[in-house]
C-alpha cells in the first residue's frame, strides 16, 4: 500500500514539474494564450463577428473595399462585406482543417508506428518501406495533384492534406515504440503471459502520449498554412465560406491600394501559425522530448 501510494505521489510530482516548467516559460505561456484566442474566436465567432451574416453570401456594393473605420474595423472586402468578421469566420475554417486532419492523420500513423515498433521481422519492414516510400512524396504537390483531381472543398483538402501528413506520425511513433519495445519492464509483461494488445496498449502507448502530443500541436501550424495554400491556389475551401487563403488571394488583385483585404488575412495565418509553434515549444520543453 506505501509502495503505491509513493508511485502516486511521484507520478503527481512529476506532472506538477512538467507544469512549473511550461509555466516559468513565458515564450509557450503567449503560445497557450493566442492559441486559446483563435481557438475562442472560431467556437463563438456569431457572438463576436461584428456582422456574422457576411460570412456568407452578402452583397454590398455600396461599401465596396470600404477602408477601416469605426463600422469596418478592418475595411471591407471587393463586395463590401466586413473583413474582420469573415476573418474571425475564417479561424472556424481553418481549425475545422487541423481536426479533420489529425483526426486521420494522428490515428492512423500511430497504430503503423505502434505496429512496426513493436513487431519485427516483415511487419516492420513492410510498414516502414511503405512509409519511406510515401515520404518521398512532396506533400505539397501530393495534394495539389489529389486537390485538382477531386472537386475543391473543406471535405478534399482534408483528405488531400491527410494523404501524407500520417507518415510523419507513423515515423515518430516507430521510432519512440521501438525503443521502448526493448525496455526490461515490456520484455517482464510478455513473459508473464500478456497479449500483444496489452503490451502495445498499457506499455507502449503511453510512452509514446507526450511525443505525440507536441508533434500534433506543431502540426497544427503546418496544416493552417497548408489549408491556406490550397485555398490561395483555388483548390481548397470555396466562396462564399470565408477562408483565409480564399481571403488572401482576392485581395492581392487590389494591392497597394485596398492593402487591408491581403493585410488582415495574413495577419490572422501568422498569428494562428505563430501561437501553435509556441505552444509546441513550449510542450517540448515540458515534456522533455525531441520531436
Amino acid at each position: 500500500m506505501a509502495a503505491i501510494v509513493e508511485e502516486q505521489v511521484e507520478i503527481l510530482s512529476a506532472r506538477r514539474m512538467a507544469w512549473l516548467r511550461f509555466r516559468a516559460n513565458p515564450v509557450a505561456v503567449i503560445g497557450a494564450l493566442m492559441v486559446a484566442t483563435v481557438v475562442l474566436a472560431a467556437i463563438f465567432a456569431p457572438l463576436i463577428a461584428p456582422f456574422p451574416d457576411h460570412a456568407g453570401a452578402v452583397i454590398d456594393f455600396r461599401n465596396k473595399h470600404a477602408a477601416p473605420d469605426g463600422t469596418y474595423l478592418l475595411g471591407a472586402d471587393k463586395v463590401g462585406r466586413d473583413v474582420l468578421s469573415r476573418v474571425i469566420y475564417g479561424f472556424r475554417v481553418s481549425l475545422l482543417l487541423v481536426g479533420g486532419v489529425l483526426a486521420i492523420a494522428v490515428p492512423l500513423g500511430g497504430i503503423l508506428g505502434l505496429l512496426a515498433g513493436y513487431f519485427t521481422g516483415w511487419v516492420e519492414t513492410l510498414i516502414t518501406g511503405f512509409t519511406n516510400v510515401m515520404l518521398a512524396i512532396p506533400p505539397l504537390v501530393m495534394a495539389l495533384a489529389v486537390g485538382n483531381v477531386l472537386t475543391p472543398s473543406l471535405t478534399n483538402a482534408m483528405i488531400a492534406i491527410a494523404l501524407l501528413w500520417w507518415t510523419w506520425h507513423a515515423r515518430l511513433v516507430y521510432r519512440v515504440a521501438k525503443s521502448v519495445a526493448a525496455e526490461d519492464y515490456v520484455e517482464a509483461a510478455r513473459l508473464a503471459g500478456a497479449s500483444h494488445l496489452h503490451v502495445l496498449c498499457r506499455e507502449i502507448l503511453p510512452n509514446c502520449i507526450a511525443v505525440i502530443s507536441v508533434k500534433t500541436t506543431l502540426d497544427a501550424a503546418f496544416i493552417i498554412l497548408f489549408g491556406a495554400t490550397l485555398s490561395f491556389l483555388g483548390l481548397g475551401v470555396q466562396p462564399p465560406t470565408p477562408d483565409l487563403g480564399t481571403m488572401v488571394a482576392d485581395g492581392r488583385q487590389f494591392l497597394p491600394e485596398h492593402w487591408w483585404g491581403v493585410l488582415a488575412p495574413g495577419f490572422a495565418i501568422f498569428f494562428a501559425t505563430l501561437g501553435f509553434n509556441l505552444l509546441g515549444d513550449g510542450l517540448r520543453d515540458m515534456f522533455d522530448v525531441e520531436v
